[in-house]
């Protein structure tokens, strides 16, 4: 795995619990390929969910893959904000973060 644009949590995750962490990526390429989605459609809806649940650290890491996918700045910020309904402002706090993602 490449870790360049993993999160500094996630880095430890890795390093500190490598069978923890390697379970947990075999589950993730699992759910990966049972998915429907494409791969674009699937990563503006993780950063969705990450953004409505306040998980700010892995935020950075998605934005980068969806917009290799073709996520335009505007979709990622279409997702961070779709969950303000059902989380509130809590979403908000996410928004920086993810546009200066895409920006780099």
């Amino acid at each position: 795995m490449n870790t360049k644009n993993v999160s500094d949590t996630f880095q430890v995750f890795l390093q500190e619990a490598p069978e923890h962490s390697k379970a947990w990526m075999e589950a993730v390429q699992k759910l990966d390929v049972a998915s429907s989605l494409n791969k674009k459609t699937e990563e503006i809806a993780y950063i969705a969910v990450m953004a409505a649940v306040g998980l700010e650290s892995g935020i950075p890491f998605h934005v980068k893959v969806a917009k290799e996918q073709g996520a335009t700045r505007d979709e990622i910020k279409s997702a961070v904000l779709i969950g303000l309904p059902a989380a509130g402002n809590t979403v908000l706090k996410v928004l920086p973060i993810a546009l200066q993602a895409f920006d780099e």
